[in-house]
C-alpha cells in the first residue's frame, strides 16, 4: 500500500479560510503564493504559513494547522449544478460567497446524489483503512466520517507533508480501487467485492473523485470543537440515522471515526 499510495497524479483544491493575519500575508505575498508556487513544497518543511491556489480559491499549508477536508465522488456535484450555484452567488456579498458556497454543496451531497457507491460497507471500509493507514507516520487525524458519496476528515500534517499531498494519496490510491465499481450497473449487488486486484482505473472510466476539495483550517478551540460535532452528526443530518450513536463507530489514537454502510 506505501508505493501505490505514494503515487500521486492528483492536485486538489477548493476552500480555504483567510483570518485577518492570515490576510495580511497573502497581501504581501508572501514567499510561495501564487498559483502552485514552489514555496507549496517547503510548506511541509517550515512552520511558516504558505498560501497558494489554482485561480479561484486561497488555501493555506503548515504543519501547524489543523485542516477540516471535505472530498467528494465527482459525479455527486455535476458541473451544470456548480454553475447555477455560481450564478446564484453572485447576489451574496463576496466575503460570504466561500461560506455560503459549502453550505450549498454540503446540503447537495447530503441529499444523496450521484452513485454514492460509498454506501457499499466494503467501499466505506475501504476509504477509512487508506485515512488509518499513514495516521502518526504523515498526520495526526482527529475524526473522520465516510459518508455515500463524500469523506470528512480533520487532521494536521505533519512535517514533510503538505494537505495537499495528504489528500491528494487518499484520492489516488482508493480511486483505483473503487474505479471498476462505477462501471457496474449494480454495484451493491452480490458477487461484486471490492480487493486488491482491483487495482487501476478501468480504461476509458469515470473519473471516481472530483478534482478539487473543500478546506478549512482550525481558527480555536471552539472550532475544533464545532467541526467535530459537525462531522460525526453529518449521517444524522443527512436522514441516513436518527442518532449519531447508530453510526459504527472506531477509534484511534484519540480520532473517533463514523464509517458509512
Amino acid at each position: 500500500m506505501t508505493k501505490e499510495m505514494d503515487d500521486d497524479p492528483d492536485m486538489p483544491g477548493t476552500g480555504g479560510d483567510a483570518s485577518p493575519a492570515a490576510r495580511r500575508l497573502k497581501d504581501k505575498k508572501a514567499p510561495g503564493y501564487g498559483r502552485l508556487g514552489k514555496g507549496l513544497k517547503a510548506a511541509g518543511n517550515s512552520g511558516d504559513p504558505v498560501w497558494w491556489d489554482r485561480g479561484h480559491h486561497p488555501h493555506v499549508e503548515s504543519p501547524r494547522l489543523i485542516q477540516h477536508v471535505t472530498f467528494h465522488l465527482a459525479d455527486s456535484l455535476p458541473r451544470q449544478v456548480v454553475e447555477k450555484m455560481a450564478t446564484e452567488l453572485e447576489s451574496v456579498p463576496p466575503s460570504l460567497r466561500d461560506t455560503e458556497r459549502e453550505k450549498r454543496v454540503a446540503a447537495y451531497l447530503d441529499s444523496g446524489r450521484g452513485s454514492c457507491v460509498l454506501q457499499i460497507p466494503e467501499l466505506a471500509e475501504l476509504v477509512e483503512h487508506t485515512l488509518l493507514h499513514f495516521q502518526g507516520e504523515r498526520y495526526r487525524l482527529f475524526a473522520w466520517c465516510v459518508m455515500p458519496n463524500h469523506v470528512h476528515v480533520l487532521f494536521q500534517a505533519k512535517e514533510g507533508w503538505t494537505m495537499s499531498k495528504v489528500v491528494a494519496t487518499w484520492k489516488s490510491y482508493t480511486g483505483r480501487r473503487i474505479s471498476p465499481f462505477l462501471h457496474q450497473s449494480n454495484p451493491g449487488s452480490a458477487g461484486h467485492q471490492p480487493g486488491c486486484s482491483s487495482a487501476g482505473l478501468v480504461p476509458g472510466g469515470p473519473r471516481v473523485w472530483h478534482r478539487s476539495y473543500f478546506d478549512r483550517y482550525i481558527r480555536d478551540n471552539g472550532h475544533f470543537a464545532a467541526v467535530v460535532n459537525y462531522i460525526h452528526n453529518n449521517p444524522v443530518k443527512a436522514g441516513l440515522v436518527k442518532r449519531a450513536e447508530e453510526w459504527r463507530w472506531s477509534s484511534a489514537n484519540g480520532g473517533v471515526a463514523s464509517v458509512g454502510g
